[in-house]
């Protein structure tokens, strides 16, 4: 029996097959897999997917694609870190870090997806994939492209990091900068999509697409030790991540690899771009667009298309949401590296901000299990930084000198 039963509209439930739409034509909502579970159920265990695979393909029962992967063969299963120090200094005695920052190639959270969405393009035929991106996506899709011999478009906002742009045009695809907001960026590809028989992993492709984000929540638990945490943070862009991340742990339970989910959903933006946190502030199940003036380019969409659902799994979780400003990132991004040796993107500083805020207002306590998601690497985003960490001690090649300048004593 095939594992996917249909695409399911999120709103009015209409089935559609499991093709390359997106939308559905009856409300307009998202669609999004609807899978079997009791013939999921009867082929999972523990011992199964604990015997798979060093990557996200050891949850491939629970993945969008029919056969075999083809692209993303090493994506995930990235380290869940102990944080004793950072933990120490925030006041939380079980903190981990779940670390994408070495995520395979291209060192973000985006790769999981990539895997899952080229996979699933492959599978229907496509030659040609693309995507509308804020820097980390585009990223991943030039360079899975590139490895699948897959034609590629990428469409990136004209305002990116310069290691991301780079990040794209090494891998030789098509680069695409439009002058405007993610936003501009996201509209222009949706009418692309209607003229050409591309795979636009964050379009026509999303319900594939999205999935790959459940493996974080699957590796979570089974890292733990088949355990759910008491508290995520999450950082967020669409929102989709936070939704995902629930939806994968609630899988785990219904499929009775969890035996319950206790965890409460924190939401991270930045305050520059924070509408899903903003509605979450002032208690509406919906939010308004804005126009992103942040540092954290990669989480710059004014216009989530997920925010509704991931308000609801916040709700539904008991859950919280917080905003930091652009300083406050940067602190987070220090603190971060100083504790643990790990170097974020602005994404992770947004985080690991909202982390320490939401511990000093108690809402994540001294004896909650808890995890923190970093989601991309710090050496992408070098600019939010590089005029706050100071600059190198310069000194003559002198031995003196060098103690002089230190104020060590000979044989110290």
């Amino acid at each position: 029996m095939p594992k996917m039963q249909a695409l399911s509209c999120r709103e009015c439930g209409k089935e559609y097959p499991t093709r390359d739409l997106h939308v559905c034509e009856l409300c307009f909502g998202p669609l999004e897999v609807k899978y079997d579970y009791e013939a999921i159920k009867g082929r999972i265990s523990r011992a199964k997917i604990e015997s798979g695979p060093y990557s996200l393909w050891r949850y491939h029962d629970l993945l969008p694609v029919e056969g075999e992967p083809t692209v993303g063969l090493y994506a995930g299963f990235t380290p869940l870190i102990r944080a004793r120090n950072l933990g120490a200094f925030l006041g939380i005695d079980e903190l981990y870090l779940k670390n994408d920052c070495v995520n395979h190639p291209t060192l973000s959270f985006k790769d999981r997806v990539v895997a899952v969405a080229l996979t699933r393009a492959r599978e229907l035929g496509f030659e040609t994939v693309a995507c509308a991106s804020t820097g980390n996506l585009a990223n991943s899709v030039a360079a899975h492209a590139a490895a699948a011999g897959m034609q590629c478009y990428v469409f990136i906002p004209g305002d990116l990091e310069a290691a991301k742009i780079l990040g794209n045009l090494i891998y030789r695809p098509n680069v695409v900068e439009v002058e405007g907001t993610y936003d501009d960026v996201n509209r222009l590809c949706s009418e692309i999509a209607g003229e050409h028989r591309w795979a636009f992993v964050n379009i026509n492709i999303r319900p594939y697409y999205a999935e790959g984000s459940k493996t974080l929540a699957f590796e979570t638990v089974e890292q733990l030790g088949w355990r759910a945490p008491d508290q995520v943070v999450i950082p967020m862009a669409s929102g989709s991540l936070l939704t995902k991340i629930w939806k994968g742990l609630k899988e785990f339970e219904k499929l009775g690899l969890l035996d319950h989910v206790p965890t409460k959903l924190n939401g991270a933006q930045a305050e520059g771009c924070s509408p899903i946190a903003t509605a979450y502030r002032q208690g509406r199940d919906f939010f308004k667009p804005v126009k992103p003036q942040t540092i954290a380019k990669s989480l710059a969409i004014g216009n989530p298309a997920d925010g509704y659902y991931a308000l609801k799994a916040t709700a539904e979780s008991k859950g919280a949401m917080e905003t930091v400003t652009d300083d406050e990132i940067v602190d987070a991004i220090k603190l971060l590296a100083q504790t643990e040796g790990i170097f974020a993107e602005t994404a992770g500083g947004v985080t690991i901000g909202v982390l320490r805020k939401l511990v000093k207002q108690g809402v994540i306590r001294r004896n909650d299990v808890t995890v923190a998601y970093i989601t991309g690497n710090g050496l992408k985003t070098q600019e939010a930084v590089i005029d706050a960490v100071g600059r190198p001690i310069r000194i003559q090649p002198s031995l003196t000198h060098f103690t002089k300048t230190f104020g060590l004593k000979e044989g110290a």
